[in-house]
């Protein structure tokens, strides 16, 4: 018996053991695909914008094209996520049939005891057998058996008891598991029906966009005369600042240390700033050639441009002083932070919350994004000295 109750303590501790790892594994799923859903509502409402308020075919094609990756990943997501339910349910399933097994041996084992006392219920046999005795020492090892076989009565009860409530458990959550992989299929399934209507909405626009290659073409070339005086602007005003900076003499004063400390403590947090928006990312770092074009290049962009809703809060991604604020065609107000040989540029601004020389600590907020031509979405640059970086490599 006592055996039995060690092994049986050694098998629920190893199964609980892992509950907590599966039930991290889960959270960690559940909070990525909610990331990937809250991004493709982003998107979502970016479309719907666009429908009524803008005519660029290539802007929408890049939201879509985002919206079909995002759901690949979602879908991908459900994907382990229904591997690892198998998983869990396939050895839930073991555990219950080895609950099982063990269960029909302890009622057994029980039921034999029960017989036994039956058999011998009359009080009397019991006095009996300890008064036939041959002397002191057998009536006392007589008691002492009787006794040990009530008590073993008494803990096979007890050890069934606990078996039972704990095959109740497994097999309730078992079906919670069952319940949650089907709910799951569900929503793939559902996922799966909507990235092919993404799909075709993306095949519609790029027959759209071939089918008008002229108008496109005038388009991309007002598009980058914006990228390139915006880049232009932003490449004087960095030149101006650090000119100032390295014309000063051997002598360091108070504030070039200050400078010098915020720079290493700016590349100190290399791939752990946070990000200045909540949102997704439509165009990433570099130069790409046209999605339906192949041999036209698009302008190059320094930075990342990050699809958000409407009017959402864009903050500082690390302590700094405010070294201008802009206005640009085609990206209304901006924002130049200065972090000592570092700087961080916030660009499609609807409001500004700060003025050119204001200390600003990080997450503090710098303004909204504002919807240009229907489309919300904030351009954000980071620059090392007069060099642009590419910010995903530095945002956490």
């Amino acid at each position: 018996m006592k055996r039995f109750a060690v092994i049986l303590l050694m098998f629920l501790t190893t199964f609980l053991a892992g509950q907590p790892l599966f039930a991290q594994n889960t959270k960690r799923q559940e909070n990525r695909k909610a990331k990937l859903q809250k991004e493709i509502n982003i998107i979502n409402d970016q479309l719907k914008a666009n429908e009524a308020k803008s005519r660029n075919a290539l802007s929408s094609l890049d939201l879509v094209r985002k919206q079909i990756s995002l759901r690949k990943s979602l879908i991908s997501e459900s994907d382990r996520e229904i591997d690892s339910l198998s998983r869990a349910i396939g050895s839930k399933e073991r555990q219950i049939k080895a609950l099982e097994g063990r269960l029909d041996t302890l009622e057994t084992l029980y039921g034999n005891l029960v017989l036994k006392a039956y058999k011998t219920r009359d009080e009397k046999i019991w006095y009996m057998y300890i008064l036939s005795s041959e002397n002191l020492g057998q009536a006392w090892r007589r008691a002492s058996y009787l006794k040990g076989f009530s008590k073993a009565m008494s803990r096979q009860a007890r050890q069934v008891r606990a078996v039972r409530d704990t095959l109740t458990w497994e097999r309730d959550s078992l079906e919670t598991l069952k319940n949650a992989a089907r709910e799951i299929r569900a929503q793939r399934v559902a996922d799966v029906n909507s990235l092919r209507s993404e799909e075709d909405s993306a095949e519609k626009l790029v027959s759209a966009l071939s089918g008008e290659k002229a108008r496109y073409e005038k388009q991309l070339a007002a598009k980058r005369r914006e990228v390139e005086a915006l880049n232009r602007e932003i490449a004087e005003i960095i030149r101006k600042a650090t000119a100032g900076s390295s014309s000063k003499k051997s002598g360091k004063s108070a504030s070039s240390t200050v400078d010098e400390k915020l720079s290493g403590e700016f590349a100190a947090n290399k791939g752990r700033l946070p990000w200045p928006v909540d949102g997704t990312v439509i165009d990433s770092f570099g130069e790409r050639n046209h999605p339906v074009f192949k041999n036209v290049k698009l302008p190059f962009n320094n930075g990342v441009t990050v699809a958000t809703p409407a009017a959402a809060p864009v903050k500082a991604v690390f302590d700094g002083t405010v070294a201008q604020v802009v206005v640009m065609p085609g990206y209304n107000k901006c924002v130049l932070v200065r972090h000592g040989s570092y700087f961080t540029f916030y660009c499609r601004l609807g409001s500004v919350n700060v003025s050119s020389g204001d200390k600003v600590k990080t997450g503090q907020l710098i303004g909204t994004v504002d919807t240009i031509g229907g489309e919300t979405s904030l351009h954000f640059q980071l620059w090392s000295g007069r060099t642009p970086q590419n910010p995903e490599n530095w945002l956490k």
